[in-house]
């Protein structure tokens, strides 16, 4: 069970679509969004939050955007420095602009930290709390799509995605793509240019007429393989297929996306012929990517691990699919946790926004190069109702790279921040492990979120070895129970497992005739009359052994007229309990010397037994 975990809320003025971290500082938080174009009342911000702190959250300085262009739709952030933050958004130009056919929809700007307080005095230690408003500033806006030949012009920045800068020489790539084009367009560009001015743009991908990408992402090679300075690798989905390709920033070079994997057409002669679609993709390793997919009709969401050739081909290896309440999902968030040494697995955080506004955060845990045969891949826990209404974005903050192995564990964290069309922010405060635990004598390497443990194969074999286990106990103690009460065969010999005084309280005598298959009479009133009768004339029987032997031949012989009689035919088997009636008067009698209580006892028991057999014998054959 996952430990509780510590959550802030805020309510803005303005709906949400967008948000991302300082990737340097995990207390500054930017989201935006807006009302869009020619909406009284509702305007068009990005605002600076303050998420220092665990259980509260505060806006530190807003962007008054131009309630005559549209809303912020994407949002990345591109570089931060330890008193500004530099970020891209999607933000298109008016409708009239946009008839005129120019539409400036990428957006960069570069927003001033406000001053720490100084907390030298030793009161509050809350770090993060500003004394006054930083100033902000816009830097450029480009139009790089190409201009939309639609009559109505709709098209808008649906994706704004950055790399990590590049440890070799800082280099770092971003891409932006298209939504609601005729002809769907993925741009990447060089992010470290002063403004978005100039032939900065260094690939263009144009997608199939009405096809659109559902999500694109940008992965660094030179950190984890021997190739040029400002490689990357990149992936990109449309609705049913994932391409990838890897690319160098400047060099002229034709770049020819790769099929990594498409999903299949149902068959031709099914009834539903709705194909799943992929909603969004991130990279896990350079040949790992995670893949987030809707189920036709709304049935529900799973996600997907592929792993990728030299060549960029793919082959599923692991899925997971999301809880029941979950019919779509609608965003996806995943952070990597990094170790201080060379370790041989590593694990990344991912978060799961569905239409019902739950969040489920999963852990991966898998090995920092192929094969990939010992991923783990579990739900560590379910935030359910986050938001009033539909969550637009989740990002999480960057956990960044600790110092050499040291023998002290500070607490670390990681947040993980959520919008939504109500005008909400969430910020979740995920507490991290040490691991090795400081119990142990290895040397601290990583945090992670949750404790390494066996691999999905191996818990799926535990699993069904104590599913097998235990439907095997269940089988014996249901054999032994029905061996007690006589309904069985006896197979274990479990009559000899209990005392005499338990073994009658349980068990439950069963007469059964030579021939079940009497024709002439019923069964059900064959086996109703023998086994009343015989648990009354059993009963006395034991008595009468200890008082009379003459008693216990009688009782004896009134119970073969019983079941001759029942045998024979129903007329038969009244006169015969009435002889047994007759046996139990005289059987009372002579029993004198006996408990009054017992005698009573005997002759009701009888009784009992003769009513019933008199109820029966009254009904028609095929009734019984």
């Amino acid at each position: 069970m996952a430990p509780p975990v510590a959550s802030a809320k805020l309510e803005l003025s303005y709906p949400l679509y967008a948000s991302d971290f300082d990737p340097q500082n995990n207390g500054f938080l930017l989201v935006g969004g807006g009302g869009g174009e020619g909406r009284t009342g509702v305007g068009n911000k990005i605002t600076l939050i303050n998420t220092s702190k665990k259980q509260s959250i505060s806006e530190i300085v807003d962007i008054d955007l131009s309630k005559d262009e549209d809303s912020v739709t994407s949002l990345a952030v591109a570089s931060s420095t330890p008193s500004s933050v530099t970020a891209f958004a999607g933000i298109n130009s008016s409708q009239k602009d946009q008839n005129a056919g120019r539409n400036e929809h990428l957006r960069s700007f570069r927003l001033e930290y406000p001053p720490r307080r100084n907390n030298d005095s030793g009161g509050n230690k809350d770090e993060g709390i500003p004394e006054h408003k930083g100033q902000t500033a816009p830097l450029g806006r480009a139009s790089l799509f190409k201009p939309s030949t639609a009559p109505k012009k709709e098209t808008y920045q649906r994706i704004t995605r950055l790399s990590r800068p590049c440890k070799v020489n800082g280099g770092q790539l971003g891409a932006i793509a298209t939504g609601l084009a005729p002809d769907g367009e993925i741009v990447l560009f060089d992010a470290k240019t002063n403004g978005p001015m100039g032939p900065w743009v260094e690939a263009r991908l144009p997608l199939g007429k009405g096809e659109e990408a559902a999500d694109v992402d940008i992965f660094g090679l030179n950190d984890t393989e021997d190739l040029p300075p400002g490689s990357f690798a990149v992936a990109f989905c449309t609705d049913y297929k994932v391409y990838a390709f890897r690319m160098t920033l400047k060099q002229e070079e034709k770049h020819e996306p790769q099929l990594a994997y498409g999903e299949p057409h149902p068959d031709a002669f099914a009834r539903d012929r709705a194909r799943p679609k992929f909603r969004s993709l991130r990279f896990i390793t350079s040949h790992l990517l995670l893949l987030l997919q809707n189920r036709p009709n709304r049935q529900g969401a799973d996600l997907f691990l592929l792993e990728l050739s030299s060549s960029f081909q793919g082959r599923i290896i692991g899925r997971k699919r999301l809880h029941n309440g979950i019919s779509s999902a609608t965003a996806l968030s995943v952070t990597h946790l990094p170790s201080s040494a060379p370790s041989q697995y590593s694990q990344h955080i991912i978060a799961v926004a569905g239409q019902d506004t739950s969040i489920s955060i999963f852990t991966l845990e898998h090995p920092q190069k192929p094969p990939f045969k010992s991923l783990k891949l579990r739900l560590y826990t379910l935030f359910r109702s986050v938001h009033p209404l539909q969550i637009t974005s989740l990002s999480f903050s960057t956990l960044l790279p600790l110092p050499e192995p040291q023998k002290s564990t500070p607490p670390q964290y990681i947040k993980l921040a959520s919008t939504s069309v109500k005008n909400t922010v969430v910020v979740h405060t995920l507490p991290l492990l040490p691991y090795p635990p400081p119990s142990s004598k290895s040397p601290r390497q990583r945090y992670v979120l949750t404790s390494p443990g066996r691999s999905d194969f191996t818990q799926l074999g535990f699993s069904v070895f104590i599913s097998a286990l235990a439907i095997a106990i269940g089988a014996f103690l249901l054999q032994a129970f029905t061996e007690i009460r006589g309904g069985t065969p006896e197979y274990l010999g479990a009559k000899g497992w209990l005392s005499q005084r338990m073994h009658d309280y349980i068990a439950v005598p069963y007469i059964l005739g030579n021939d079940t298959s009497i024709s002439s009479t019923p069964t059900i009133l064959q086996s109703a009359s023998s086994a009343s009768a015989a648990t009354a004339i059993s009963s006395l029987s034991d008595h009468a052994s200890s008082s009379s032997s003459s008693i216990q031949e009688q009782v004896t012989d009134t119970l073969s007229d019983i079941k001759s009689s029942v045998m024979d035919s129903p007329e038969k088997a009244k006169e015969a309990v009435s002889s047994a009636l007759s046996a139990a008067s005289a059987a009372a009698s002579e029993l004198s010397n006996a408990s009054e209580a017992y005698s009573v006892t005997a002759a009701s028991t009888i009784s009992s037994a003769a009513s019933s057999t008199t109820s029966l014998t009254s009904s028609k054959y095929h009734h019984i």
